[in-house]
């Protein structure tokens, strides 16, 4: 299922392949969201267009709406969305950090209230596999307890031993290409015990999981420093819901083959464009005369065909088609980005490459508009993603 191609002489950084039923996924790669079967905004041509790999859906979510036999009956994920690309499915354990969805947790599973119909509904290990197959993504997550950022370590625990316990339930169900979460919070004794613990029961990859949540990123990057090593070497490792340029950098550094996050979409919606000299807040009135595209030698649609100028008066006059053209730019760039680093690892270059991106202008905040969050995606998204 995964070939390690190449480490980086300089840094941890890996270049890989995940083989799955529909296609390839050269690694690093970065998966835009979407959690209810569609990217915000966006087709799935427009997302094709973009050069992503691979998305990232919401099991649990899905369940509840449109439910699984709806999805089934289209032909799965891939022909209710029209995707002939690699899904990845999301379990839902991090909906435990949705006020108002999340009921409560037990041997058993988690007790969810749908947002669409306040339904309530116990999510099983057995269930949750039983809809990711149903749905039939390329690689389904095991359920897992995904406790808050300020969790004491005793509740940690407990959160620890559930994961491992459904994470045993799930594998039982056999059901295609399955990936466990490390969850343990901040604590280093409990992500080695998830980490161990989950390896020893043997998947396929490995996500880490309760990151981004709203830690420090010291914090977060202590953390992901200690549990890397801890996964198997042959394996595919995934972060999840982290996804600012610095950050995927860093943790590419480290040794992360595959990420997820909202992060670019989201970003759009505020007006928000990446690009290699860092990020530019398209409604600010120095944009509304400027007649050139987002990026120059950008090879996405927005890029090709229309200016600053335009987007700008999109965005000021509050039409949908702004936010459309910058989530198409963000998702290129992304794309960029990745491929620029698998790129950099192959001839051993990774770390001027990443200094090089720094430096461009994405190593400080930008001048011309506020920061935006960094978390994002499934594992840390905006209700609406």
């Amino acid at each position: 299922m995964f070939r390690l191609i190449h480490r980086d002489k300089k840094t941890g950084a890996r270049a890989g392949r995940l083989y799955t039923r529909h296609g390839i996924v050269d690694t690093p790669a970065f998966m835009p969201v979407a959690t209810k079967a569609g990217v915000k905004t966006l087709s799935s041509e427009e997302v094709l267009e973009t050069k992503a790999q691979a998305i990232i859906a919401n099991a649990l979510l899905l369940y509840l709406k449109p439910g699984v036999e709806a999805v089934e009956e289209a032909g799965g994920l891939h022909g209710f969305m029209h995707w002939p690309r690699v899904i990845f499915t999301d379990s839902g354990g991090f909906q435990v950090l949705r006020k108002g969805l999340f009921q409560g947790v037990s041997k058993r599973g988690i007790t969810f209230r749908s947002p669409f119909d306040e339904s309530r509904h116990l999510f099983t290990p057995a269930l949750c596999a039983e809809v990711q197959a149903r749905l039939g993504s390329d690689v389904a997550m095991a359920l897992d307890d995904c406790p808050p950022y300020g969790t004491g370590q005793e509740a940690a625990g407990k959160a620890v031993a559930r994961t491992a316990r459904w994470a045993e339930e799930f594998k039982a169900s056999d059901r295609g290409e399955l990936f466990a979460i490390v969850q343990g919070g901040v604590y280093r004794d409990l992500r080695e015990e998830s980490a161990r613990g989950l390896v020893e029961i043997g998947f396929d990859g490995y996500g880490i999981g309760g990151l981004s949540i709203g830690e420090p990123k010291a914090v977060m990057f202590r953390v992901l420093e200690e549990t890397v090593p801890l996964l198997p070497e042959g394996k595919p490792r995934y972060l999840m819901g982290v996804g600012s340029p610095r950050e995927l950098l860093r943790a590419i550094a480290l040794g992360i083959d595959i990420f997820d996050s909202a992060f670019p979409t989201r970003n759009a919606r505020h007006n928000a464009a990446y690009t290699w000299s860092g990020r530019l807040n398209l409604s600010k009135g120095r944009y509304s005369r400027d007649r050139q595209p987002i990026e120059r030698g950008c090879r996405c649609g927005a890029c090709r065909n229309y200016s600053r100028a335009y987007i700008n008066h999109l965005l000021k006059v509050q039409e949908g088609l702004g936010m459309r053209l910058v989530t198409i730019h963000n998702l290129t760039f992304f794309q960029e980005l990745m491929e620029g680093a698998r790129e950099a690892i192959l001839r051993d270059g990774f770390r001027e490459f990443e200094l090089a991106v720094l430096e461009g202008g994405h190593g400080v905040e930008p001048q011309d508009g506020h920061p935006q969050k960094e978390e994002g995606g499934p594992q840390g998204e905006e209700p609406d993603e």
